[in-house]
């Protein structure tokens, strides 16, 4: 009960923080004058919503959307958010992440396919009151996403309908609304039209192409929503049980004058090779919403460089048009020495502001629309030896190292976890993210902060082989419409992709490319150049670097989209994950529930990988040795592909994209984070092999490369390797001069030789130092003996023979913590010692309180990491805020130390 309790308050947490903390929104404001109408459950917000299933209703929206309807049946209700999810907040239904309480055989949680859509069909309803600084403008609602269809109703009036999930609608409340009273919303939502059933006929399992093929029936895939929702084997295998009915983005409250504008786009020209100008084109959409003509003026100010451009409008009865500055018009929009946006390593992102307002013949601003944009331009080509596909930022070609994201399993998104998320993403030194097909249109707050970190983002638009085309074309591409012209000016944006390993909907790419035709665009994930991806479960690391990891064929070489493995979530998130008797003995039922009917093998490969550290006693110590083995896999791939960059090493690579990047629900096979936001040692190793100056070792070569990332060299650097015996005694050690080519590899600068007399394990300490001797950056190796028998054993020095690693030397640790604040953020200062003759092997670090609860998401600079004798590290922790407040303590482990416990100093 106090797991489930957990689980329940850290998604009621997760979705109310952010607001509460600033200002950020998953959806942009339309106006300055705004307000979002969010659920006092589970948002904190200001208004009272209530749900209904419509059988139980008892009357239509004329009367459902007015004061003197009794609402004594209805119950409450999340706002933004889906029916099960207020099912389960009201105790109907259990957690469907606890446990295998989602599995569809338990039947705990009836399944559209098998009560009907009827069952999941609900009203929503809420009031609310006119702002007073609204008064005397015209007046909208916008609903910024429902799934699947809806009608809307305010206070006894049809506004309209919607359809898709992926579309967003404003409607004109101006005559509807009580300015002076209250107001009341009622809105009929309907789950999608074909809901599919989970399984195919005569099947009692999922699984991917060959494997009875994902997305159930594949009946989900004729409308426009979360395909993954009917189940996918790296998520609930499955699905979700209401295939996520509801208004699942916010419901916005808004004025303006007269005169609307939207859709503001800015397409940058560079004259490449040359970045030292650059011409941008601005177009809006201008809308008169009124009966009558409107005349005035369009103005606009890019406001870092202060310059303005303008131009008189004339608009008849509601008429749109839009409108174009062009820079052989204004000079205005010709920007010498632009400050250039790139992505990670390559540059700094700064963005440009564009301001713009439609002035009236009276001088009154109508409406005024603010925009941030990037001076850059994102090309694609295949002019590679082996035409991959290959991406290129102002001219420069960037090798990719990159992920697939995946969308919250039941959109129990917030600003807090998206934060969170892709705070940890480019602490990883990731810097493209793919939007698989099967997911959602991510939010406006998702392209801001990839703008912000440097992420450039594929975006796919909800089609997949394994399910039917749409067979509303016309609402497909209105929904296509929407997307694209909402995210079109992100910085960020840099591919569009018409299906997941399928065909496109026809006229998809006709329409993407007039929408916007800055970017590139093709028709699937698997063609033009990028082949098919493998592999997505554990492997031996030792495939990895001979490129034997795919029974399909060399997957280490040009462009792969999916290449992958698994972690699992440390213990804290394990026991939050599931009761006491399913953790240890390890229950295999529930735990392959929780990898998507076992689908990444997580007790199969994986498990003979973590027991080859030696038989788990307790699942404390299966967690922490399962550690190293995520730690392990996930860096041997960045380092597999960091070699092949561009032709440096065996083979021409130009990018990967990591399958896949998050976990949508808990899961046993988790990440470099769990959905907890907790991270696994895997970000950090990723931490380690993505950095942009980077020494590694093959083991399968037993040799030592330096890795840039960087757009310049480095001459005169050194870079050193050390083996370290059991015992923590060096006994080999080397060192060469290198000179390091800009965007390059340094293949094979040292040859490591290991004394034949070693012991089983031992270790290797490279380290890469500038020309003053400084240290750059360093990298922490374990290896076993054992020879390697080739692809498909788990044989080798990387994967087995460590069971003497619970006999190593103890050590002894002296660790100091000191908080402090940096503006508003509470920063831990750490400094751990390693004050023993013996190495301290796999060090973790954990914030939590006296009574041993953590606080994610909780961002360490560094951990899971080992110290040589005598070794100090130290580390950065930034805690949440709210964190700050308790009284907090550092608990420091190694694999062979005591647990130290320090009280945090203020």
């Amino acid at each position: 009960m106090k797991t489930i309790l957990w689980c329940m308050l850290t998604y009621i947490a997760t979705c109310g923080i952010a607001l509460a903390q600033g200002s950020a929104s998953l959806v942009s404001h339309s106006s300055e004058n705004s307000v979002f109408l969010r659920s006092q459950k589970s948002h904190r917000g200001a208004y009272s919503w209530q749900m209904v299933k419509a059988a139980d209703a008892q009357a239509g929206g004329e009367i459902i959307s007015t004061s003197n309807y009794n609402t004594a049946r209805w119950t409450n209700a999340i706002v933004p958010g889906t029916v099960l999810n207020s099912l389960v907040a009201n105790k109907v239904y259990p957690e469907p992440y606890f446990s295998d309480n989602n599995r569809k055989t338990n039947k705990l949680i009836p399944d559209i396919s098998d009560v009907g859509r009827a069952f999941y069909h609900y009203w929503f309803r809420t009031g609310f009151g006119i702002p007073a600084r609204f008064k005397g403008k015209r007046l909208w609602l916008k609903f910024h996403g429902i799934n699947y269809r809806c009608a809307i109703w305010l206070n006894g009036q049809r506004l309209g309908q919607m359809a898709g999930m992926f579309n967003d609608q404003s409607f004109d409340i101006t005559r509807i609304a009580e300015w002076n009273g209250h107001n009341i919303l009622a809105v009929d939502v309907q789950p999608v039209d074909n809901p599919g059933t989970t399984f195919k006929p005569g099947k009692n399992k999922t699984g991917a192409v060959g494997e009875n093929h994902n997305g159930g029936d594949g009946e989900i895939g004729k409308d426009v929503t979360m395909l993954m929702s009917v189940g996918w084997d790296f998520t609930a295998h499955d699905g979700i049980r209401d295939r996520n009915t509801g208004i699942w983005r916010d419901v916005e409250l808004y004025a303006t004058g007269d005169v609307v504008l939207e859709n503001a786009f800015v397409k940058t020209k560079l004259p490449l090779p040359d970045t030292s100008s650059a011409s941008e084109t601005v177009t809006v959409e201008i809308k008169n919403a009124s009966a009558k003509k409107q005349t005035g003026t369009v103005s606009g100010v890019i406001i870092e460089t202060g310059k303005r451009f303008n131009k008189a409008i004339t608009l008849l009865p509601n008429e749109t048009k839009t409108v174009q500055f062009s820079p052989a018009e204004y000079a205005a929009l010709k920007i010498a020495k632009p400050k250039l946006w790139w992505p990670v390593n390559k540059g700094n992102q700064p963005l440009y502001t564009l301001s713009l307002r439609f002035i009236s013949a009276q001088n009154k601003v109508s409406h005024n629309l603010v925009s941030k944009f990037g001076i850059r331009e994102v090309q694609t080509d295949q002019n590679t030896p082996d035409k991959s596909r290959r991406f290129l930022v102002n001219g420069v070609p960037v090798f990719i190292r990159g992920t697939n994201w995946i969308p919250e399993a039941m959109l129990r998104n917030s600003e807090y976890r998206t934060q969170a998320e892709l705070r940890y993403t480019r602490q990883a030194g990731l810097n493209l993210i793919r939007l698989w097909g099967g997911g959602i249109a991510e939010s406006d707050y998702f392209y801001q902060l990839c703008d912000t970190y440097g992420i450039l983002v594929w975006t796919e638009f909800w089609v997949t082989a394994d399910t039917k085309l749409p067979s509303d074309t016309a609402m497909y591409f209105k929904n296509l419409t929407s997307t694209v012209k909402r995210i079109r000016n992100h910085a960020s944006v840099a591919y569009y992709v018409g299906a997941n390993e399928g065909k496109e909907v026809p006229g998809a790419g006709v329409l993407i490319s007039k929408l916007d035709p800055t970017h590139g665009y093709q028709e699937q994930s698997e063609c033009c150049g990028v082949h098919d991806g493998s592999p997505y479960k554990y492997e031996n690391p030792m495939q990895y670097y001979e490129n034997t990891a795919s029974p399909r064929g060399s997957r280490v070489d040009g462009f792969n989209p999916e290449y992958g493995t698994l972690s699992t979530p440390v213990l804290s998130s394990l026991q939050r994950m599931m009761p006491e008797k399913d953790l240890w003995p390890i229950n295999d039922t529930v735990w392959n529930y929780l990898d998507g009917n076992g689908f990444h093998g997580v007790t199969g490969k994986f498990r003979q990988a973590v027991n080859n550290y030696g038989e788990a006693s307790s699942i404390k110590d299966y967690a922490q040795k399962a550690q190293l083995v995520g730690a392990m896999n996930f860096r041997a791939i960045w380092e597999a592909w960091n070699y092949n960059k561009f032709g440096f090493g065996d083979r021409w690579a130009s990018g990967f994209l990591f399958w896949y990047h998050n976990s949508a629900l808990p899961q046993t096979a988790s990440r470099m984070y769990d959905w907890y936001l907790e991270p696994t040692a895997a970000l950090y190793y990723s931490q380690n092999g993505l950095a942009p100056l980077h020494p590694q070792f093959d083991y399968l070569k037993n040799t030592v490369s330096v890795y840039n990332d960087y757009r310049r060299s480095f001459a005169g650097y050194r870079v050193e390797a050390t083996v370290y015996d059991f015992n923590s005694k060096p006994v080999w050690s080397t060192s060469s001069s290198i000179n390091i080519p800009a965007d390059g590899v340094v293949k094979d600068a040292i040859q490591v030789s290991f004394p034949q007399d070693i012991t089983k394990v031992h270790f290797i300490k490279l380290k890469l130092l500038d020309k003053s001797g400084k240290l750059v950056n360093d990298a922490f190796y374990w290896r076993s003996t054992d020879t390697y028998k080739g692809a498909w054993t788990m044989t080798g020095p990387a994967v087995s023979g460590f069971q003497d690693i619970n006999n190593l030397p103890e050590t002894d640790l002296n660790v100091s913590a000191k908080k402090q604040f940096i503006g508003r953020k509470p920063i831990l200062k750490v400094v751990v010692r390693n004050s023993s003759e013996n190495l301290s092997f796999f060090t973790q670090l954990r914030v939590q309180d006296r009574q041993g609860n953590s606080y994610p998401p909780t961002y360490f600079s560094n951990n899971f990491f080992s110290l040589l004798p005598g070794e100090v590290k130290q580390i950065n922790v930034e805690i949440p805020l709210i964190a700050s407040k308790s009284d907090l303590v550092l608990v420091t482990s190694a694999l062979n130390s005591k647990e130290y416990v320090t009280a945090i100093k203020n």
